[in-house]
């Protein structure tokens, strides 16, 4: 599989990405806000975060025994015009990166080996111009919380 790499230099300084990266947040994005009020609003219930459970996915469907986890493209590596590696520092990114996806792997295996059947919906399945359409991301979401699926992952087309 080959790594999308930046084409072009940083655009900001040193300081200004450095304020931008620190402003990013690992929970309540605007892409899990959008599951969760569609998921919400179409009568699904769900804990959020639950730190008892390996990875603390970002919903928790406690008795169909499923969880979803919404993966911002870049900081865990998929492999799509928005999970592209920067230039800049790649050695370090590159290592970053790697040990993120390695972890989500070893996540969603400990998950299946306790019961639980596993959704990941990549940055990708709702921005960008390959994206998938909210009602269908919902409506494949909410059949899988209530299907027999032991896995699926949504991207962009």
């Amino acid at each position: 599989m080959t790594r999308r790499q930046a084409t072009r230099a940083d655009p900001l300084t040193p300081e200004q990405r450095r304020v931008n990266m620190s402003r990013i947040r690992g929970r309540d994005t605007r892409p899990e806000l959008l599951i969760r009020k569609g998921l919400h609003a179409g009568g699904l219930r769900f804990r959020l975060h639950d730190r008892t459970l390996p990875g603390s996915p970002d919903l928790v469907f406690a008795g169909p025994r499923a969880v979803i986890f919404v993966h911002g493209c870049f900081w865990h590596g998929h492999d799509c015009a928005l999970g592209v590696r920067p230039r800049s520092n790649a050695a370090f990114w590159s290592e970053k990166i790697d040990r993120n996806r390695a972890r989500d792997e070893a996540t969603i295996d400990r998950l299946q080996a306790l019961g639980w059947r596993c959704a990941i919906v990549w940055e990708c399945a709702l921005r960008g111009r390959q994206r998938l359409a909210l009602d269908e991301a919902l409506e494949r979401l909410g059949a899988f919380v209530g299907s027999d699926a032991a896995y699926l992952e949504l991207e962009g087309r």
